[in-house]
């Protein structure tokens, strides 16, 4: 992509003393709120955020679908825990019967 070389003027300071603009907006790094919120926030965090916007997006496409669909994908899910919990008892009870390491 080719990009305008064009410079943008920045309006001058105001006779007042203090700058229009913070300093940021003056050297033409002004980011929003949002922004500069987002990048303080530990990458950890962020995933979490990031997880959680998606779970809502998909909940909302959930409840979009028709009602033969919907029922039909949440029969699959609750088979799906079920297993998922017969698993995690397996494996329980696998951990529990296995003698500790020498």
């Amino acid at each position: 992509m080719i990009r305008d070389a064009r410079k943008i003027e920045q309006p001058p300071e105001p006779q007042a003393g203090r700058p229009a603009e913070t300093g940021e907006a003056w050297l033409g790094r002004n980011r929003s709120e949002k922004r500069r919120l987002w990048e303080r926030l530990n990458p950890r965090h962020r995933k979490e955020l990031r997880l959680l916007a998606e779970a809502l997006a998909l909940r909302q496409d959930h409840a979009r679908l028709p009602e033969p669909t919907r029922s039909q994908l949440d029969a699959a899910l609750d088979e799906l825990e079920r297993v998922v919990r017969r698993v995690a008892a397996i494996l329980a009870e696998v951990a529990r019967r296995t003698p500790p390491p020498m």
